[in-house]
């Protein structure tokens, strides 16, 4: 009991403890994806192909480029593009999923939802192979495809979550009192649901860089010998026993990333959860 006790104080002395795992998951590959171009130095010799050492801490890749310096290049396209379209998709979703919660319209929420609901049945993978197949996209490009391919289930996740706060008396009520629309939306119904917005956001951010990263890997929005982190895991997988930092360490960093993101929404929900008053006192010894 008294170990349990020590515990408790250390949680309620170091508060953001819990934030300690995730925010190192994701420092480590946010600090190679931004900072990294900024220290890489010049493309320098290439040697044998799939070789350890000579200067090469983590080797070679498959045209005998440093693993290292790749890795340090090739974070930039995966996580940029990969948040800018998480972003860009919740600025989308937003709107749509509280307009069309509070709307006593039904014409106007129905011809917002159903197009959506078409997008919906189209596998993400596949739209953007479609999309691909008529014009190549560039980073810009591929951020806006996997921002598309997003909006119609964030917009869904909005609308239900907005729908059942706007439902209770209070709204009601601040709609009698003649409260604007903008302030109902987002000063009371926008803030009730930022905890499932935090929960989904986590999820949706490891989808969005597995497709980012799956793109990548199909050739899609980058060049076939891009520095990209996801390009470095197909490239060099026929060298994987021979060399298998050039696979591991980029793979290693995209896992971290998305395992990252959702162990600090994780802690942020239950740092934001409401707790019980007679479970602070904890069990009687």
């Amino acid at each position: 009991m008294k170990a349990l006790g020590r515990v408790r104080v250390l949680r309620r002395q170091l508060p953001f403890g819990r934030f300690v795992l995730g925010a190192v998951l994701v420092g480590v590959p946010l600090a190679l994806a931004l900072l990294g171009p900024l220290t890489v130095g010049g493309p320098g010799p290439r040697a044998a192909s799939f070789t350890l050492g000579d200067g090469h801490w983590l080797g070679t890749d498959f045209v005998g480029r440093d693993v290292w310096r790749q890795v340090l290049l090739g974070g930039r396209p995966v996580v940029v593009v990969a948040l800018t379209a998480t972003a860009l998709a919740y600025l989308v979703a937003l709107p749509l999923g509280l307009i069309s919660a509070l709307t006593h319209r039904i014409w106007l929420e129905e011809t917002l939802m159903r197009p959506l609901d078409v997008l919906l049945a189209v596998p993400s993978l596949l739209m953007i192979l479609l999309v691909a197949s008529v014009f190549s996209p560039g980073a810009t490009g591929l951020a806006l495809l996997v921002a598309l391919v997003n909006i119609p289930d964030a917009a869904r996740i909005v609308r239900a979550a907005a729908a059942d706060v706007a439902s209770r008396p209070a709204v009601e009520a601040l709609r009698m009192q003649g409260e604007s629309w903008w302030r109902i939306a987002v000063g009371h119904v926008g803030r009730s649901i930022l905890r499932p917005l935090a929960a989904d956001a986590g999820v949706r951010l490891t989808g969005v860089v597995y497709l980012v990263a799956t793109a990548a890997f199909l050739g899609i929005g980058v060049a076939p010998d891009a520095a990209d982190w996801a390009v470095m895991v197909d490239r060099n997988r026929t060298g994987l026993f021979v060399q298998p930092w050039a696979v591991v360490v980029p793979a290693l960093l995209i896992v971290a990333l998305t395992m990252g993101c959702n162990l600090l929404c994780d802690a942020a929900l239950r740092g934001a959860a409401p707790r019980d008053p007679a479970l602070r006192k904890g069990p009687r010894s």
